[in-house]
């Protein structure tokens, strides 16, 4: 075994790329008494060693190609008015998109919209196994064990994953603010959708500005569709969420919405 093939603890790593150490999503209210599990998978435009900077400019490190601006900060908001637990991504989608299969092109993206990634251009496999064993592995271990926590306790819980998109994308405007997406289970979303309209003003859609035929429902189907657990993906348009507090004034607009879609299926004995 060559010293690129294993770290000072003698654990191996692929041929050809060094041992990262996994590194832990952040988990918070974790005592929470509601049986609510907030994701963001996107939540950070963190970009560590031994990864660096992908070659990209300050500001592209800072636009919605690196991370979901607003997300991290509603959902922390929506844990709170929820009683929900929250878990988040440490480090760019770019180094690694938590809601991508290891398989997947965009899980390490050489281009996203209209940028160039040049860090991610020329990947190895054995360094698209090293970034997949440090950053999705742990992630997805992470969530995984929550949920199985939650349902041996025997408190199934709603999965709600939490995103922001830009409100304009390859320079097309886009008008609806705030999307919710299913996979496999409708319900939830669909019921969304229906207090997101009698209650706000916001100018909702169903699988909007996504839908899962786009592979973006990655994380609901690995967590929460093998446990029949209820789910949905929200999107927000970033522009709606730009400062903190814009951030609680969606949360606050937001949680009421979510609670009665949740009740909506409670009384439907869907929950």
């Amino acid at each position: 075994m060559t010293a690129s093939q294993a770290d000072h603890s003698g654990r191996s790593a692929p041929d050809g790329a060094a041992y990262v150490a996994p590194r832990a999503p952040q988990i918070e209210g974790r005592d929470r008494t509601g049986d609510v599990i907030l994701v963001c998978e996107h939540a950070s435009n963190a970009m560590p060693p031994p990864w660096g900077d992908l070659g990209l400019t300050a500001e592209q490190r800072e636009a919605h190609i690196a991370w979901d601006p607003g997300a991290l900060g509603l959902m922390r908001g929506l844990a709170r008015r929820l009683e929900a637990t929250c878990i988040a991504a440490t480090t760019s989608r770019l180094i690694y998109d938590c809601n991508r299969a290891p398989d997947m092109p965009g899980a390490m993206p050489a281009r996203s919209e209209i940028h160039e990634i040049p860090g991610n251009a020329a990947l190895t496999p054995a360094q698209r196994a090293q970034r997949s064993a440090a950053l999705y592995v742990p992630f997805h271990d992470a969530l995984h064990a929550l949920i199985a926590e939650r349902i041996a306790l025997g408190r199934r819980p709603v999965i709600l994953t939490i995103h922001s998109f830009t409100p304009v994308y390859f320079g097309t405007p886009r008008s609806v603010e705030f999307g919710v997406i299913h996979d496999a289970d409708a319900r939830l979303a669909q019921a969304i959708v229906a207090e997101a309209q009698a209650r706000t003003g916001l100018k909702t859609g169903l699988n909007e500005p996504y839908s899962a035929a786009d592979d973006v429902t990655h994380t609901l189907r690995l967590h929460a569709t093998p446990y029949g657990l209820v789910n949905a993906m929200l999107e927000i348009r970033n522009d709606l969420i730009a400062t903190p507090e814009a951030e609680a004034a969606m949360a606050d607009t937001l949680a009421p919405v979510l609670a009665a879609a949740m009740a909506t299926l409670t009384r439907r004995k869907d929950i």
